[in-house]
């Protein structure tokens, strides 16, 4: 193929006629996921802060429809397919539970000895089983088997942030917490299908560009959310106690091959950019001062990224494994400086410790009521997969599935209506 992406690429797990010739393989990727249930799930699941709790911050849904902007033109900067990447942009929080990273949490902890939670191996769970689209037909012995979306191999590669398991994790590969993994035990089959020919823990080129438009995105929108809603006063970064905290986060979080010092130069960069903000007012000039910053942050990190890959690799296509795209060390410590501005002012600000400890009682509680009820509480498609489900851990990482889907107000109403009133 002409464009860098050959048959097998355009593969199917299940194979299945065309249906239209107007549109090519990825594009209809991006379509699926684009109209799946699971995306519009998103839009009442937490980013930063709960949605209904502030009329301009993001949700998980508008995030991914900003990562997926910036990824389609930074793909088309370096001549990958827009549609992969922007399917991949798409796909990369669709498995993430209500209540964010602290939801997230919970849930491994809770499924610690079935493999653990984790917010982008239940990405490929939903692609590639549970989000309903295409089934394969079923024989004598039942029904037919789900394949979820049944995207091409590029789609599904592109949208595989840590193509490992928990076991297979690189060591500190994930901020804080547990190891970050793309995929439970139990979807080895269509893994290794989807990796086939892929060196061992690489990541192909659209999923590098998905993954640094997601930095981009959530790093430059979390502080604008933090500005507007109050969290974050710009002022404060001049302060030496509020600079160590965020240089602390950044090196211990976010960057830790960098030192204070440089994150502390990133930090100072920033500040002294020409469109950077030190106060805001809450006016129309004040907020478009302020989107003026994030579009000027975009496009600084972008064109940064963008220039490193091309000295390093020229001007041609660059297509699943012919490149790895080139972060500038400066680029990445600016960016997490700002994703350390964000955990410092908003994340752990003075309040959130009683919402995380209600969060975790919701989700708990949830848990274990859907367990001790089985199938007659669980939606119909998970219900079935409960009885079919051949021992105990089966059944619980079923129960897991439906929790994992429910929205933050879901989750607080399934759980009010199966445990007592949440305190």
């Amino acid at each position: 193929m002409t464009d860098g992406y050959g048959d097998g690429d355009r593969e199917r797990w299940a194979p299945e006629p065309r249906k239209s010739s107007a549109r090519g393989d990825f594009a209809r990727d991006r379509a699926r996921i684009l109209h799946s249930s699971a995306l519009r799930r998103l839009g009442a699941k937490t980013q930063v802060v709960g949605p209904g709790t502030d009329d301009f911050a993001r949700t998980r849904l508008t995030h991914s429809l900003e990562v997926a902007q910036v990824g389609r033109e930074l793909a088309r900067s370096l001549g990958c397919d827009p549609d992969v990447v922007d399917g991949a942009c798409l796909a990369h929080d669709l498995g993430h539970p209500p209540f964010g990273h602290h939801g997230e949490r919970v849930l491994n902890e809770i499924a610690s000895d079935i493999g653990g939670f984790e917010g982008n191996a239940q990405t490929l769970r939903l692609l590639t089983r549970l989000e309903p689209k295409v089934v394969v037909p079923g024989g004598p012995a039942g029904p037919g088997r789900p394949v979820g979306l049944n995207l091409t191999r590029a789609s599904l590669d592109a949208a595989t942030k840590y193509p490992w398991t928990r076991d297979n994790a690189p060591a500190g590969n994930g901020p804080g917490g547990g190891p970050k993994f793309g995929v439970y035990y139990e979807d080895m089959e269509v893994f290794d299908w989807l990796r086939k020919g892929a060196p061992d823990h690489r990541r192909c080129v659209e999923a590098q560009v998905m993954d640094l438009a997601d930095d981009i995105a959530y790093s430059v929108h979390d502080i604008e959310d933090a500005v507007v809603g109050g969290w974050l006063d710009p002022a404060r970064l001049a302060a030496d106690a509020d600079r160590e905290a965020v240089v602390r986060t950044a090196v211990g979080t976010y960057c830790p091959t960098a030192t204070e010092q440089q994150a502390l130069d990133a930090l100072d960069r920033l500040r002294s950019a020409p469109y950077w903000v030190d106060t805001f007012d809450g006016s129309r000039a004040g907020l478009a001062a302020l989107k003026d910053l994030t579009s000027q942050l975009i496009g600084r990190f972008c064109a940064a990224a963008e220039e490193a890959t091309r000295d390093r690799y020229g001007d041609g296509p660059l297509t699943r494994y012919e490149a790895d795209v080139v972060v500038p060390e400066e680029t990445a410590h600016e960016i997490a400086v700002l994703k350390a501005t964000a955990a410092v002012f908003v994340m752990s600000a003075k309040g959130r410790r009683s919402v995380y400890a209600k969060q975790r009682r919701v989700v708990t509680e949830l848990t274990d009521a859907l367990i001790s009820r089985g199938a007659a509480s669980l939606e119909p498609a998970y219900a079935a997969d409960f009885r079919a489900a051949p021992d105990d851990a089966a059944r619980l990482r079923t129960v897991i599935d439906q929790v994992a889907t429910l929205t933050d107000a879901s989750a607080m109403a399934w759980r009010k209506r199966l445990c007592r009133p949440v305190r």
